[in-house]
């Protein structure tokens, strides 16, 4: 399960962005498929879909929505978490004003914007989108009270795992092109667009410790020093992920190696589809598909992601980050 493991962490960069409190006045989503509650079913071209069995199986209604899961996603636990509703899909309806959140997460999306934009949406694209539902909300709400609304919102980013992928690919035009340094620069461009305007607070979830990562964390005290407003938490994600392989018991698991549903060996050579093979003893597998975890695995996450102690995260905790 090494493998499955280095290719679904290999690298993702993930920020939450807000003002000092527990709750969210709005909550706007940035993020690939870790995320995605169905813009994809949106896009009639795209294949990166999970809108069909056994996705969802455990989801209300056992219904297949959109989340690459059995069930929800960290996107709807972390709503629970706090007290909100899950932010809608932005395709779903785009020209909704979206007040109290929406998502732009995309199946396959990357920070590059190389992909094949009616197969996904591309980060750029999504801060697009975004730039489009500020401008509404200004109009509704009014300048200065849509600046306000957007400092007390929740602005969390899950992007990079799809760019990591490809970057390592044999022949990868993108690994030729872009040294690891100049690939945390790209990363840094595009998040810096979204620091310097409205945001101070900052989780940043980190992924499996190599040269990449330790840039990735390097960058944010960069950024820290440049946006001298700026406060955040790194998250190591990695190391959760893999104490859930190390000490499944502790967990409830009792499955590190095989995904639940797919086939080939593993459950892995293939994705999740009506003609896979799922397990039935889904709250014990750590991961659903070769590159996707359990609801289980994804509730216990974010349970750590709010409450996890020094060891995960620094400089400081997220409870401190909130405190601020």
């Amino acid at each position: 399960m090494a493998s499955l493991l280095a290719t679904f962490y290999c690298l993702f960069v993930s920020l939450l962005v807000c003002r000092a409190q527990t709750t969210a006045a709005g909550v706007y989503v940035f993020s690939d498929s870790l995320v995605d509650v169905g813009n994809n079913n949106h896009l009639p071209l795209s294949l990166v879909k999970a809108n069909f069995p056994y996705n969802g199986i455990d989801f209300s209604g056992n219904k297949a929505t959109g989340r690459f899961s059995n069930g929800k996603n960290a996107a709807d636990f972390l709503a629970e978490r706090l007290g909100v509703s899950t932010p809608p899909p932005y395709l779903s309806q785009p020209n909704g004003t979206f007040v109290k959140g929406v998502s732009f997460a995309s199946g396959g999306a990357g920070i590059f914007n190389t992909t094949d934009q009616k197969s996904t949406i591309s980060l750029p694209r999504q801060v697009g989108y975004f730039s489009t539902v500020s401008q509404r909300l200004a109009k509704e709400m009014g300048t200065k009270a849509a600046q306000e609304h957007l400092s007390k919102s929740l602005f969390p980013f899950v992007i990079g795992s799809n760019d990591i992928i490809n970057y390592f690919q044999s022949n990868s035009d993108i690994g030729k092109k872009y040294t690891p340094q100049q690939y945390v620069t790209l990363i840094a461009s595009n998040l810096k667009e979204m620091l310097k305007s409205r945001s101070t607070q900052v989780l940043v979830r980190g992924a499996n410790p190599d040269r990449m990562c330790a840039q990735a964390k390097m960058l944010l005290e960069l950024q820290s020093s440049e946006l001298k407003d700026l406060n955040y938490s790194y998250f190591d994600t990695y190391n959760i992920f893999l104490d859930f392989i190390r000490n499944p018991s502790t967990y409830g698991f009792n499955e590190t190696k095989s995904a639940c549903c797919g086939l080939g060996k593993l459950r892995a050579n293939l994705p999740c589809t009506p003609l896979a093979v799922f397990c039935s003893g889904r709250n014990g597998h750590v991961f659903w598909d070769v590159y996707h975890p359990t609801e289980a695995a994804v509730s216990i996450f974010i349970a750590k992601l709010f409450d996890a102690s020094a060891d995960y995260v620094s400089p400081i905790t997220l409870q401190h980050l909130l405190s601020l």
